[in-house]
C-alpha cells in the first residue's frame, strides 16, 4: 500500500486505479438487485444514514456518523446483462489535517468484502485495457 492512499481523507475506486484493491469491481447481478443489496448493506451498518438514492443514475449517497464521520457515494452501473460494476467514493471528515490514516481505503475494502458475500465476483478493472 502506498502512502498517498493513507495520507489523504478521500479515496475512490476506478477502472484504472493503480491500487489493485481500489479498482472497480464487477459482480454477476443486475443493476436493480445490486442497488437493493447496497441499500440494505448500508441500512444494516451501524451509524449509517442514507441521504439520497437515485435509481435512474444508480447512485446511493450515505452519511456515516458513528466513529469516524464520512460521506460515501456508491455508483452501480450495469455493463451488460448480469454484469454490474460497483464503485465507491469515500471522504472522511477530519478536523485539523486532510488525513484519515487509511480509513477511507479500508472502508471501501470492507464494503467490497460484504458485497462479495452476496454476489458472484467476476473481476476488478476488467475493462481497463479496452
Amino acid at each position: 500500500m502506498k502512502w498517498k492512499y493513507v495520507l489523504t481523507n478521500h479515496n475512490e475506486t476506478s477502472e484504472r486505479h493503480p491500487d489493485e484493491q481500489l479498482k472497480s469491481r464487477y459482480y454477476k447481478t443486475t443493476q436493480s438487485a445490486a442497488l437493493q443489496a447496497v441499500k440494505e448493506m448500508f441500512e444494516q451498518m451501524d451509524g449509517c444514514h442514507i441521504v439520497a438514492i437515485s435509481a435512474e443514475r444508480g447512485e446511493i449517497s450515505v452519511s456515516l456518523t458513528k466513529g469516524k464521520k464520512a460521506f460515501i457515494v456508491a455508483t452501480i452501473v450495469s455493463v451488460r446483462p448480469f454484469e454490474t460494476a460497483i464503485d465507491f467514493s469515500v471522504t472522511t471528515e477530519t478536523k485539523w489535517f486532510p488525513i484519515d490514516f487509511g480509513f477511507s481505503r479500508q472502508l471501501i475494502i470492507r464494503l467490497y468484502d460484504q458485497l462479495a458475500k452476496r454476489f458472484t465476483y467476476i473481476g476488478s478493472g476488467i475493462y481497463s485495457d479496452k
